[in-house]
């Protein structure tokens, strides 16, 4: 099956904001087997997450123009944080990184302030929260060691906002 990339513009400026829609819109598109859904930062005058979906076809770009989007051919960067890919659905509760890394498109993982991989029978707690992203054509998961000797994703899932205690 021949896959397209497309860029989608937003004009959303947060990052959960652009998971929420980013599902979304992949639930729209029926993305295909292998598909990816990833978020990328823009910055300069217009700072911004736009989205990019891999799609079975360049009509799938018409539905999303229709509903308003700025809708353009290709990644906006080699360097997205892939919120859907292959396996990412099953990524909930505790696995191993062998686990991860057979059932999942990431490639490899790498660990705060230490050389080199983790064991493969290393516990990671996900969070269901699981968001790699994209370094030099890997998929590539940032995790952090935690209480109790488990590796967590890097990424939480409910940030604390700046400023949230005044």
């Amino acid at each position: 099956m021949n896959q397209h990339v497309i860029t989608v513009d937003t004009d959303v400026r947060d990052l959960r904001a652009a998971d929420h829609l980013l599902l979304a819109l992949a639930a729209e598109l029926a993305l295909p087997e292998g598909g990816f859904g990833c978020t990328h930062l823009v910055r300069g005058e217009r700072p911004r997450v736009v989205l990019s979906f891999t799609t079975a076809s360049p009509e799938a770009a018409r539905g999303l123009t229709v509903k308003g989007y700025e809708v353009t051919t290709g990644a906006p960067d080699e360097v997205g944080r892939a919120v859907v890919y292959p396996g990412s659905a099953a990524l909930t509760g505790t696995v191993t990184v062998a686990e991860l890394l057979s059932g999942s498109a990431i490639d490899r993982v790498t660990v705060l302030g230490a050389a080199g991989e983790p064991p493969p029978d290393q516990r990671v707690v996900t969070r269901d929260h699981v968001r790699p992203q994209w370094q030099d054509g890997e998929l590539v998961l940032t995790l952090m060691p935690a209480v109790g000797g488990v590796l967590v994703p890097f990424e939480v899932p409910d940030p604390t906002p700046c400023c949230a205690d005044h």
